[in-house]
C-alpha cells in the first residue's frame, strides 16, 4: 500500500509541477487509502486538499462522470502499470478533447487553453 500511495503522490506532483499558479488553488480527493499522503502533497507544492465525505460521489460529479469515461478504454480495477505511458497520454488528450456538457459544449482543453489565454493578459 505504501508504495502505491507514494507513487501517487508522486504522479500528483509531477502533474501539478506543469499547472499554472491560477491552477493549483485546492484539490479535492475521496477518501481513497491511494489519498493517505496528501499532508506530504500539500507540502511539496503549497495546494490545499480538502476530502469529499465517505460515500458520497454526488460531491464529485465531473469526477465520477471522468471515471465513466475512462471506463471506455480500461475496465474497473485494471492496473495501469501495463500501459506505456504513451498510451495512457493519448487517452488523457482524447478525454481532454472531448466536448462536455458541464462545460457548456466546450471540451476541458478548451477551457484549460482559454484559461491559460486570459491569465496572459
Amino acid at each position: 500500500k505504501t508504495k502505491m500511495q507514494k507513487t501517487v503522490r508522486k504522479a500528483f506532483e509531477k502533474e501539478f509541477k506543469k499547472l499554472p499558479k491560477l491552477m493549483k488553488k485546492s484539490l479535492t480527493y475521496d477518501n481513497g487509502t491511494e489519498m493517505a499522503q496528501h499532508k506530504l502533497f500539500t507540502k511539496n507544492t503549497k495546494v490545499q486538499v480538502y476530502f469529499t465525505h465517505p460515500y458520497s460521489p454526488w460531491e464529485r460529479p465531473t469526477n465520477e462522470n471522468t471515471n465513466g469515461l475512462l471506463r471506455d478504454y480500461f475496465t474497473k480495477g485494471t492496473d495501469l502499470s501495463i500501459y506505456s505511458e504513451k498510451h495512457l497520454k493519448k487517452v488523457q488528450r482524447e478525454l481532454n478533447e472531448r466536448p462536455r456538457k458541464v462545460l457548456d459544449g466546450y471540451s476541458p482543453a478548451q477551457v484549460f487553453n482559454q484559461m491559460i489565454i486570459q491569465q496572459i493578459k
